[in-house]
């Protein structure tokens, strides 16, 4: 039986809201200690949370998802946006148009339990180990991102932050894991073996139409210069409100890319406080990587590789660490990452 609800309201009155190959989509970290929110960080995130809308569970996260194989995936065009995994050998492919109305997925993959998540407003999909509850959709956000909260315990924690802010595991951070932000052809050459998950979520709903506005080509919500809905705690105005930007958190704090200028450039350094580090254009994917360099290595952008195994220099291995790094609109990092060291 079809549970029929409410679908995403998150909108004001005339607004729309809006290959990495298998060895390298195998890593797995928890968020820098060196990035974690302080007692006070905590305070003033609790102080900005606010109400999206809906109320609790009002969109609701998928907890029973159903896949299929890549040759029956009628349901999705090439060009269409998914969220690729790999766990432990094993390809999955969320669909953004069906996460733009749940922005949850609670699934198991590779002997783990772990959810998908995606918001919409700020752009981001992550993916997080959950342990033995699942998340769900609180009805609040922060500097427009998506809180999630746990079943367990009720706690409350913002996807961008991957911590909790509020409840018995308050500070508490989540270990997440590599999402690749792709095209459902890109992603399905890579990994011809995938699984996609089906518009079977048990809800009734139009997954044909983005309650948001459009990707293919870019309008609503997600358009550039559109205007942000909700407040947020810091603005940066090095780059503009809605540039997708590759980031990263890392020993020496948190990292962004122009995605646009890394795209055109094919690898970028990004110097942070006493750490060197790369960002490289995955061209399989249309997606960006940023890897901590080893200390004293001297790389030129210009003659930098990605193969199986990793980051190359004139066929080289580099060595390097590769950090586990997500889109995002460039309000929402600056908004809750203001020291951010943006690649020049």
């Amino acid at each position: 039986m079809h549970r029929i609800s409410a679908g995403p309201t998150r909108l004001s009155p005339g607004i729309r809201r809006g290959s990495l190959l298998i060895a390298a989509l195998t890593l797995a970290t928890s968020a820098s200690a060196d990035s974690s929110p302080s007692a006070t960080d905590l305070d003033a995130f609790r102080s900005a949370i606010i109400s999206g809308g809906p109320p609790k569970d009002g969109i609701p996260s998928i907890d029973e998802p159903q896949f299929t194989s890549a040759a029956a995936a009628s349901h999705l065009e090439d060009d269409d946006i998914v969220f690729g995994i790999v766990r432990n050998g094993q390809a999955r492919a969320y669909p953004r148009r069906i996460l733009a109305s749940h922005e949850i997925v609670n699934d198991r993959l590779g002997g783990r339990n772990l959810a998908v998540t995606y918001c919409p407003l700020t752009a981001t999909a992550i993916g997080f180990y959950r342990g033995n509850t699942t998340f769900g959709v609180s009805g609040r956000l922060v500097n427009s991102n998506l809180v999630m909260y746990d079943r367990k315990t009720g706690s409350y924690w913002p996807q961008m932050l991957a911590t909790a802010i509020k409840g018995p595991r308050q500070g508490e951070q989540l270990e997440s894991f590599p999402v690749a932000w792709t095209s459902w052809k890109a992603w399905r050459e890579a990994h011809p073996d995938t699984r996609v998950m089906t518009r079977n979520t048990g809800y009734a709903r139009d997954y044909s139409r983005d309650p948001y506005g459009s990707y293919n080509p870019l309008s609503g919500y997600y358009a550039p210069g559109t205007s942000l809905m909700f407040p947020v705690m810091n603005k940066d105005d090095r780059l503009a409100d809605k540039a997708i930007v590759v980031t990263a958190l890392s020993p020496d704090g948190a990292l962004a890319v122009d995605k646009d200028r890394l795209r055109s450039k094919g690898a970028i350094v990004i110097e942070a406080g006493a750490g060197h580090y790369l960002a490289v254009h995955d061209p399989a994917l249309e997606t960006g990587r940023i890897y901590r360099l080893p200390g004293g290595s001297d790389v030129e952008p210009a003659d930098i590789g990605l193969t199986a195994q990793g980051l190359v220099a004139n066929g080289d291995p580099v060595g390097g660490e590769r950090l586990i790094a997500w889109d995002a609109f460039w309000f929402a990092w600056a908004a809750f990452y203001p020291q951010t060291a943006l690649a020049k």
